[in-house]
């Protein structure tokens, strides 16, 4: 039918259908309007980025336990029928009226989605409730062990289903002390003491420059720039070495007396819980360029020398492991037994001893040197232990059993070893030696380096509301090449890159460039207490993890490891920020919007009675 012209129906004078029209278009407007409302505060990215973020403070209302019973995907849309609502089922709703919705867009995906989740909170329970691990304080799976022989009951024995709680605060909780002060000090308790212990009784300053006096070849912050401390205590050997610019790795297992681990990070200096056990570290084949041990009471022979050899897997060809334990310098019977076969078991493994002496207190050490070359497997008399076969190299140390086996040292496409990476800090923005050979990898990398730093400098460190000056343990939750621990570099800041498990196989990428670094499911709960992280950051994460576990898992392990009066800061589709932001606000954490892509979130003090 042709259109009718409103002019001609002005010269014909129908006037009463005229003012029908009218009505019908403004009835029309004003019902598209109303149906709209509930659903939409419509403004632009240009006007996010001309404005304060939009910031949102979560009810006061929200009463939460560990049974949540519904599920943020729903709740986006609530034209979705309840014929879902099976009682079975742990993600269904309970109830979509206990749900209000004041803000959601759908149209342009620009605004944050402010869902006031009902959902019922519950503080964990049980002796170790302020400091629970889920994976690490699973008793009943521990009890269930039929051997501790090799460390069983310190690894990861994760409950299932995840357990939905929030660990509370230890009574007189306060906020860490900021760094530098944190290195020296915690609240109520001073470390007068340079960093000292029972294997540094001159302090740890003189500890290490008396390692680099050994063998100047270590050269602290220029070749010597990643190293990995077994069996660490409160981490005083990387805390100190931050001075020579050398970032730790430090780890120990959770002891359930001292907590040094937390303690460690408490200081502000970066450490892990871990052991080795039965199961590979979750650390990338030739990673590490030194390796030290003092008085770690690991028994480097046990099992057939396995967790010697699983030493040699993550140390890098050429690399330095420095141990410092009674064997090396004391002439009793059981030290004399463990230094020969020590001595038995580096022969086997073609470690050589570079140096090996005592110090003016009377503490000695012994520094091997892994080799750069394959001949020396091939000229051993026995094949014992075997060279691992090509296809363990490309298995991501993830539950992995440890391996008795020495894996092939790593070559280039051409066949010719791979090298030390550039001295430090020329290392952090090299090619890294372990970047694929494909044309466009170099190109990509340098690329990807530059978004970071402009991202870091431009927008990160000068736009979300986000106290700088309260950051210093930094964990970037999907870490692709390190560029934003890169662009963190020459701030006071540390970053724990995470390479989740099911991504592209970055993490030696990120070794190479002077960096450290684990392997992680954020389906699972992580290996570190509580509150130990003053700020996460995670960049397009959620998409394929959430097609294998709900969000609501990974916010609670968000929760749990970030310390209150800490910031997440996540960039993502609008999509993945609608779904997490209302659980964040169920927990009763601040949230804002940055240029329309980024989360910004505040956790608060709040925990469930």
């Amino acid at each position: 039918m042709a259109m009718i012209s409103v002019q001609n129906l002005i010269k014909e004078r129908k006037y009463p259908f005229i003012f029908a029209f009218v009505v019908l278009l403004v009835s029309a407007t004003i019902f598209f309007l109303y149906s709209n409302s509930s659903q939409s505060l419509a403004f632009s990215i240009g006007d996010l980025q001309n404005a304060n973020p939009t910031t949102t403070r979560p009810s006061q209302n929200v009463t939460v336990s560990p049974d949540i019973t519904q599920n943020v995907d729903d709740t986006i849309d609530n034209t979705k029928s309840d014929d879902r609502n099976d009682s079975n089922s742990s993600n269904d709703y309970e109830n979509n009226n206990n749900n209000t919705i004041t803000n959601i867009d759908n149209s342009d995906h620009n605004n944050l989605l402010i869902v006031d989740l009902k959902i019922k909170w519950e503080a964990c329970k049980g002796s170790v409730a302020v400091d629970y691990i889920p994976c690490l304080d699973n008793s009943q799976a521990i009890k269930e062990l039929k051997s501790r022989r090799h460390m069983e009951h310190r690894e990861r024995h994760c409950p299932q289903p995840s357990p939905r709680c929030l660990a509370s605060l230890p009574n007189g909780y306060k906020v860490p002390v900021r760094w530098p002060k944190s290195r020296d000090m915690i609240w109520g308790i001073f470390l007068f003491s340079p960093g000292g212990g029972t294997q540094f009784k001159d302090g740890v300053t003189n500890y290490i420059n008396f390692i680099e006096k050994t063998l100047p070849s270590i050269e602290w912050g220029r070749r010597t720039r990643v190293i990995l401390d077994v069996g660490c205590g409160v981490a005083s050997f990387g805390g100190y070495l931050l001075d020579k610019d050398v970032i730790t790795m430090s780890f120990a297992p959770k002891d359930e007396h001292e907590a040094q681990i937390q303690f460690a990070l408490e200081r502000g200096i970066p450490a892990t819980l871990s052991v080795i056990g039965t199961q590979k570290l979750t650390f990338p084949d030739n990673a590490f360029d030194l390796i030290h041990c003092a008085r770690c009471r690991v028994h480097w022979d046990a099992d057939g020398g396995k967790p010697l050899m699983e030493l040699n897997r993550i140390l890098r060809p050429g690399g330095f492991f420095v141990w410092s334990a009674t064997p090396v310098y004391r002439d009793d019977e059981r030290d004399r037994n463990v230094w020969n076969s020590m001595v038995a078991l580096t022969k086997s493994i073609c470690w050589k001893v570079v140096a090996k002496t005592v110090d003016s207190s009377g503490i000695g050490l012994v520094i091997y040197q892994k080799p750069v070359s394959s001949s020396c497997y091939e000229k051993r008399q026995e094949n014992n232990p075997p060279l691992c076969d090509q296809q363990d190299a490309k298995t991501v140390p993830w539950y992995v059993p440890l391996s008795g086996c020495l894996p092939r040292l790593p070559v280039d496409s051409m066949g010719n070893l791979v090298g030390w990476p550039t001295q430090w800090p020329d290392r952090i923005s090299s090619k890294p030696p372990s970047l694929t050979t494909l044309s466009d990898a170099e190109e990509f990398f340098i690329e990807d380096t530059k978004h970071w730093s402009s991202l870091v400098s431009d927008v990160y460190l000068d736009g979300p509301a986000i106290n700088w000056s309260s950051v210093r343990n930094i964990m970037d939750m999907n870490a692709g090449y390190g560029g934003f621990a890169a662009a963190l570099v020459d701030l006071p800041y540390w970053v724990m890159n995470v390479v989740p498990i099911h991504m592209e196989d970055t993490l030696p990428i990120i070794f190479d460039r002077g960096l450290i670094g684990i392997y992680h499911d954020w389906c699972e709960s992580l290996n570190t207490y509580p509150r130990t992280y003053d700020l996460l950051h995670a960049s397009f994460l959620f998409r394929n993890l959430t097609q294998r576990c709900d969000i609501i898992d990974v916010a609670v392990e968000m929760d749990r490891i970030l310390r209150p009066g800490g910031y997440i800061l996540v960039q993502d589709t609008m999509e993945m920020i609608n779904k997490l932001n209302p659980v964040l606000r169920s927990m009763q954490w601040s949230t804002s919007l940055y240029q329309g892509q980024f989360l910004v979130g505040n956790k608060g003090f709040w925990r469930p009675k």
